[in-house]
């Protein structure tokens, strides 16, 4: 396929032929929940709520049945029953979400390797080289039919010559369709929309568009690129290219070694005390590390993320002198990070703790001082019975004393009611339900 646009006075081209699907789960949450239990919740108005992340009750999804009743996602629960008084809520269950996302990830694997997961609920297949399988449209549509066969799920699922097209077409067709988005069926459908609703564009960026009377996505298009370049940097090019439905973006399978590992999590009330937020820190360092050491890692950096009420936002992050795993060695640095960034007294709303520099384990050299050479490998072996343990039992199975109390940021353990859509790395670990069948 040769796509030729005129760009800024310049011809713009796309040589390589490619073939990209985008998988979007409907109503992911509510769809798994129907398909655990048909009898309690399939075909009625549903949504999810409870989860530790969110604040005085906000829906985290809501099905087709609830949405058709003008329920939305972000409502307030009580906002939501006042206008559906028969929603069904449902506490939230990422152990069971995470489950269904390996499985729809493994039937889209079966098609090609090239899958590249955006979220727990979508991914991005390049499916160019899967010709035995059939064409790109029949390819999408024995996945989606295998999604509602083997897992009871509906999908949408977008087929166009990238990233961006096919994102766009899983969008427009809402549950359960296939729908196909071409180049040259850009400035038919899509000119004549807001440019918000061009993927990778959000609200802000719009609105300094709107201010430019740049308010669709054909005036983007027709826009000088100088001036986009001027006030947009790198980003105004790549706007002008997307308004044309250009786009080289490659299909990034999820690589083996994550770059960084975090949590945050907002908090049920803003904390003011120096010993509340520290009881979030020994949490969050808790759950980091226990991710870090699943995947056989060990980290060099330790950032954390606060936020306050007004929604202002600062990371800060520290080296470590020995790359390390141990819950312990977080704490203290996130502490003192916190420590020096933070006056006691003042509100926080959100923690989070981001592990960074990752290295194998077994790769990382880790020098030692004379009076801890003989008690780190004692203390690597105490540290991985109680993983053991915990994976075994549960995450409240074996704690340490300054987790044992009745603190909401201990929540932050289960992860069954906590968890993001966002999170990937559960993709990496093998699966604990493989021999389950759906």
């Amino acid at each position: 396929m040769d796509v030729r646009a005129e760009r800024g006075g310049a011809a713009v081209s796309e040589t390589r032929r490619r073939y990209i699907l985008h998988i979007d789960m409907n109503a992911f949450y509510c769809s798994v929940h129907a398909a655990e239990q048909p009898e309690m919740y399939r075909g009625k108005p549903t949504g999810v709520a409870g989860s530790v992340e969110l604040r005085k009750g906000i829906l985290v999804t809501s099905s087709y049945e609830a949405r058709a009743r003008g329920v939305r996602t972000g409502m307030t629960v009580r906002q939501a029953t006042a206008l559906c008084p028969e929603l069904i809520l449902i506490a939230p269950n990422f152990d069971l979400y995470r489950k269904y996302s390996r499985g729809f990830m493994k039937i889209a694997g079966n098609y090609t390797p090239l899958v590249e997961a955006v979220s727990i609920d979508e991914c991005f297949l390049d499916v160019t080289g899967s010709g035995q399988f059939g064409t790109p449209i029949e390819i999408a549509e024995t996945i989606r039919r295998r999604v509602r066969e083997e897992l009871s799920l509906p999908c949408s699922i977008g087929v166009a010559p990238n990233k961006l097209l096919a994102k766009m077409a899983s969008d427009m067709r809402k549950p359960d369709a296939v729908t196909v988005l071409r180049r040259r069926d850009v400035p038919t459908l899509l000119w004549g929309k807001p440019c918000q609703t061009l993927y990778g564009i959000g609200a802000k960026t719009a609105e300094k568009l709107g201010r430019l009377n740049i308010r669709t996505i054909g005036e983007l298009a027709a826009a000088d690129e100088r001036m986009l370049t001027e006030r947009f940097g790198v980003y105004g090019a790549w706007m002008k290219r997307a308004a044309h439905g250009l786009d080289d973006a490659p299909v990034q399978p999820l690589s083996e070694a994550a770059k960084s590992i975090g949590h945050t999590t907002t908090l049920p009330a803003d904390l003011t005390e120096r010993e509340q937020y520290r009881r979030v820190l020994l949490n969050l360092a808790d759950q980091t590390t226990r991710r870090l050491r699943r995947q056989s890692m060990m980290c060099s950096t330790v950032q954390i993320t606060i936020r306050d009420p007004s929604m202002k936002t600062i990371t800060r992050a520290a080296g470590l002198s020995v790359p390390t795993d141990a819950s312990d060695d977080v704490y203290k640095v996130a502490c003192r990070l916190m420590d020096a960034n933070w006056q006691a007294g003042d509100p926080v709303r959100l923690l989070g703790i981001t592990l960074q520099g990752l290295s194998p384990k077994q790769e990382t050299a880790v020098q030692l001082d004379l009076f801890s050479y003989e008690e780190a490998p004692k203390k690597d072996k105490l540290v991985t019975v109680m993983d053991r343990l915990r994976d075994k039992f549960g995450e409240g199975a074996v704690l340490t004393a300054g987790m044992l109390s009745d603190d909401p940021s201990s929540l932050i353990r289960n992860k069954k009611i906590r968890g993001t859509s966002l999170e990937k790395d559960f993709l990496r670990e093998p699966d604990p339900d493989a021999e389950n069948r759906y």
